[in-house]
């Protein structure tokens, strides 16, 4: 049995931590993700097990050789987009923005830091199956661009509550609540492009 993939991440603000705990477990169930008050805290838990590292840009600073020796499994956690406030070499994600931006930052980091999967850590079994009938990837994909209910309907040529029965059986079957969450997934497994969303 394959452990899970784990993700750190790094910041003094608890409030911080949690809520991007949060977003980071409902758009990628597969990945176990810890959180630290600091890189000593981490050093303590086999560092070299994450496959990234979401860190406070004061972290990275006070323990630069850490992460400059794993510059590409580290993401700076900032709260600018201005240019002049990120590091050189580093992927950084700005933290204050709406949870639908951040969401598609997340998944635009992924796309540009893992290529065609490349490097990405395996996923499990139960999790690379086709769980999922033809129509279902279809409505899957349609919620992923935004359509609502009615415009799924339309495109298809099915009902309404065809479609909500598709939505209710997708949810069920990825134990996915959010759009965010099925939008990942969709985006990950190749269902739509990210640059439809």
């Amino acid at each position: 049995m394959s452990k899970r993939p784990k993700i750190a991440i790094i910041d003094r603000n608890t409030l911080a931590m949690i809520g991007l705990k949060q977003i980071l477990q409902n758009v990628m169930p597969i990945m176990e993700v810890d959180m630290f008050r600091s890189v000593e805290d981490m050093l303590q838990n086999e560092p070299d097990s994450y496959v990234h590292y979401f860190a406070a840009i004061n972290i990275v600073l006070e323990d630069r050789s850490f992460f400059n020796d794993r510059r590409s499994k580290t993401i700076i956690l900032t709260i600018s987009h201005d240019p002049n406030s990120q590091l050189k070499g580093f992927n950084s994600l700005c933290l204050s923005v709406p949870e639908e931006q951040l969401v598609k930052d997340l998944l635009v980091l992924e796309q540009h830091g893992h290529p065609h999967g490349e490097h990405f850590p395996d996923m499990p079994k139960a999790l690379k199956a086709k769980i999922l009938s033809d129509r279902e990837v279809e409505v899957l994909s349609l919620v992923a661009q935004g359509l609502l209910n009615k415009e799924i309907a339309e495109r298809l040529n099915i009902g309404m509550t065809t479609v909500i029965t598709h939505r209710k059986n997708i949810i069920e079957k990825l134990e996915l609540k959010s759009v965010s969450a099925l939008t990942i997934y969709a985006v990950m497994h190749g269902y739509v492009d990210i640059n439809k969303i």
